[in-house]
């Protein structure tokens, strides 16, 4: 018999939902955005995990699940902070489809533009909003490569009802990137 893994379990660092808990409700994107760069900058200054954050929230301000990057201490690449946030929503509000909780739009808030994967899982998961900070751009300049997402893929994620605003907050993000290459962090999909 083939011995495989049959079970993954990941865990955020024990210092996210203090910082959760202290945000409160999230109605203003701004906020959204803040919270995302937050979870972000703490990664990188405790040295828990890579330079991005991301946060659910209901169409009321509530804070669903949040998430940070884990790629490097859980040894994972699909562990970037959108995932890990998308999955934790997903086991939260019992569903596959966020768009199916009765409570709409769910956001997906996040400290920089999605790489191509999350932007396929953001478009997957049933959010109807994604509010980004720093732009790939960005990130692309610490030498993380971002994937195949052009111009036509926000465009695409609007023709499917989804509302996108990037730059919100954007030098706050962009801080936060440029402190991980400062520590020398590693580029892990490079």
């Amino acid at each position: 018999m083939v011995d495989i893994p049959h079970m993954i379990t990941f865990s955020l660092p024990g210092w996210v939902a203090p910082l959760v808990d202290r945000a409160g409700p999230l109605r203003a994107d701004e906020a959204i955005a803040g919270l995302a760069i937050a979870l972000a900058r703490e990664n990188v200054e405790r040295g828990t995990g890579g330079p991005f954050g991301a946060v659910v929230v209901d169409g009321g301000g509530k804070i669903v699940a949040a998430g940070v990057n884990l790629v490097v201490p859980g040894q994972n690449s699909i562990l970037h902070a959108e995932i890990v946030a998308l999955m934790l929503a997903h086991a939260r509000v019992g569903s596959h489809s966020l768009a199916r909780t009765g409570v709409q739009p769910m956001t997906l808030g996040v400290s920089c533009d999605p790489c191509a994967m999350c932007l396929g899982a953001a478009l997957w998961s049933g959010i109807g909003r994604l509010v980004a900070a720093a732009r790939r751009e960005d990130a692309e300049q610490l030498s993380f490569d971002e994937g195949p997402v052009f111009p036509s893929s926000w465009d695409y994620l609007g023709r499917r009802g989804i509302e996108v605003r990037r730059g919100i907050r954007q030098k706050e993000g962009r801080a936060v990137l440029e402190s991980y290459r400062e520590r020398g962090g590693e580029i892990y999909n490079a």
